[in-house]
């Protein structure tokens, strides 16, 4: 298969799903996401509680909403006592 039938394919499997599919295969990669920078974060600082690393996952996917960064640096300061 080309690049573009691939494409074709793709966009055809996507317009045959359900509003529910789609939903659940967007979680689906958002989960699997978290999942990655989780591993990337444990093993940049392998020390860190699992409550830790649910913070610095956060902070890396809202870097760029300065209000959720000073919400998630306090919750971290929290849990890192």
């Amino acid at each position: 298969m080309t690049v573009s039938e691939v494409e074709l394919e793709y966009e055809r499997r996507l317009k045959a799903m359900s509003p529910a599919e789609k939903m659940a295969r967007s979680a689906a990669m958002f989960a699997w996401t978290r999942e990655q920078m989780a591993r990337s974060i444990r093993i940049e600082q392998p020390n860190l509680s699992d409550e830790d690393v649910k913070w610095h996952v956060a902070l890396k996917l809202y870097e760029r909403e300065p209000e959720v960064v000073r919400l998630i640096r306090e919750q971290l300061s929290r849990v890192s006592r």
